[in-house]
């Protein structure tokens, strides 16, 4: 167990949302014995990272929690996919299908993938796929099954009671002409099976029944076992209210949202749950990632060139800074997480608290030691040609002949990950500097300096060789230039490894050769 100064004391955020929900919830969790978690799913796309971010980081809460309670701990992912569609997203096949269905549930409307019996619950399989491959612990609910099934029934007879005070929470919030059809109830139409959004007539709460003005014709409706959903906000509130939620996150564009369910809830007599608003996700251009759109880089994506625990650091850092995920950040992401890994080697308890992978591996950190960044394993697969993880594994253990794969997991699994990222993203954007006449001199010193050097030599003496030779050939006054033009010449690309580490690795003969080719 960790000592309790150090929980006291550590700033790391999952702590510091783990005591404030414990705070702010205690006498409510004392009394049901549990801390019950929520994240919200809307099944309208395809689960995209911003949903593994909200799950991850639920999680990481969870974990905090564990070392600071006793009480058992849930996490509910809800799926919303009794919301109608409302546009047909881009990045799915058979879009006339689904446009023929628009406004329906969505786990009424044909899943365009013909794998499932709807759209909605397609999306659901996926989503419950991807977080079991990361093996998070949750409970999944689906919104149709516990409308339909008569769950909510109850709090919804409580908010029908209660229809007149939330009719005045929400409708200063909205436009003159919204205010004049806004019902806080969504009948499904009988005849279309769509979730109309029409204005109210007449209520009936001992009946729970609502009629609705349908274009003109009355419309009668049980509130009950699913022949009506609620709006948004109502049914944020709702689900917090008949599910007894006792946290949950959200991105910062819902803050307005947080803000009236929250107010409905209080009026519907009980206590709202502890939030944490995060900022969102954006792609390369800065703008948010859209499930429908399929913009930004996918789970599958990130999966395909980096492990799901450099994703998951990437979503521990800063959850309140807006983050652009698209696929040139993934080394990056990476080499921070190998960064970690080596600088928990050295690290008291409660600086272990503050490293992101203590989050990331629920304070179990591999013990591996790291060989290279990642940046540099995609530099010796360009320079090495190598395309399979074996002639790769060739290439190091001839210059690291005491490495075995087996010890080495997180490396092996490194050198799948830099060919596919190579092949995939930074192959088709090299552009190779051709040197100018005095640039050409300057390298053709470098090739006569490599020359005199031997693979027995450190890493740091080959360095300093490389240094010299560029303030002795007109880069005195600026060495980052000198490396620039190396970098830029062997690698396409303005930024490189640490030359005389890649050089000891890749071989002083193999590098000259390098060079030389590079310059013909």
């Amino acid at each position: 167990m960790i000592k309790k100064e150090n929980l006291d004391k550590t700033s790391a955020w999952p702590f510091v949302e783990a005591k404030k929900l414990l705070r702010e919830r205690k006498s409510f969790i004392e009394k049901k014995g549990k801390i019950t978690l929520q994240t919200g799913y809307g099944p309208s796309g395809l689960p995209h990272i911003g949903t593994f971010g909200e799950v991850a980081r639920t999680s990481m809460m969870v974990n905090a929690l564990k070392q600071l309670s006793e009480y058992p701990t849930e996490i509910i992912t809800f799926s919303d996919d009794m919301d109608g569609l409302r546009k047909v997203p881009d990045n799915v096949p058979n879009q006339k299908l689904l446009n023929d269905n628009l406004h329906k549930p969505l786990t009424q409307v044909p899943d365009p993938f013909e794998m499932f019996a709807s759209f909605g619950e397609h999306n659901n399989e996926m989503l419950k796929k991807f977080l079991n491959n990361f093996n998070f612990n949750y409970n999944f609910q689906s919104s149709t099954a516990l409308y339909k099934s008569g769950y909510f029934n109850p709090t919804l007879k409580i908010i029908l009671e209660n229809y007149e005070g939330i009719m005045n929470i929400i409708i200063p919030t909205l436009g003159k002409e919204r205010q004049q059809t806004y019902s806080p109830f969504l009948p499904i139409c009988p005849e279309t099976g769509h979730v109309l959004e029409i204005p109210v007539i007449e209520i009936d709460k001992e009946k729970s029944k609502i009629i609705f003005d349908n274009k003109g014709n009355k419309l009668e409706a049980s509130i009950l076992d699913g022949n009506c959903k609620l709006q948004w906000k109502v049914d944020w509130a709702m689900r917090w209210y008949a599910l007894d939620i006792d946290f949950e996150m959200y991105g910062k564009d819902l803050i307005e949202s947080a803000i009236l369910s929250t107010k409905i809830i209080n009026l519907l007599g009980k206590k709202n749950p502890s939030g944490f608003a995060y900022e969102l996700f954006l792609d390369e251009k800065g703008e948010k990632i859209s499930k429908s759109k399929g913009n930004g880089i996918t789970i599958d994506q990130w999966l395909e060139y980096a492990s799901p625990e450099s994703l998951s650091l990437y979503m521990y850092q800063n959850p309140k800074r807006a983050k652009k995920l698209y696929k040139e950040i993934v080394p990056k992401a990476v080499d921070e997480y190998l960064d970690c890994i080596e600088k928990s080697k050295k690290q008291n308890e409660l600086q272990l608290l503050m490293n992101p992978v203590w989050h990331v591996h629920n304070g179990k950190i591999p013990k591996e030691e790291m060989i290279m960044t990642f940046s540099m394993l995609l530099n010796l697969v360009e320079t090495s040609n190598a395309d399979s993880k074996d002639l790769l594994w060739k290439f190091v253990k001839k210059y690291k002949s005491d490495i075995s794969e087996s010890n080495f997991p997180i490396f092996d699994s490194l050198i799948g990950y830099a060919i596919k990222y190579f092949n995939d993203v930074i192959k088709a954007q090299k552009k190779y500097k051709t040197a100018n006449s005095s640039e050409k001199l300057a390298l053709e010193a470098l090739v006569k300096t490599l020359e005199k050097c031997t693979d027995e030599m450190s890493p740091e003496d080959i360095q300093t060789l490389i240094y010299s030779t560029g303030k002795e050939n007109g880069y005195a006054n600026n060495l980052r230039d000198w490396f620039k033009l190396i970098y830029e010449v062997v690698f396409g690309d303005e930024n490189g490894p640490r030359m005389g580490f890649f050089i000891s690795f890749f071989g002083v003969k193999e590098t000259t050769e390098l060079l030389i080719n590079k310059l013909k």
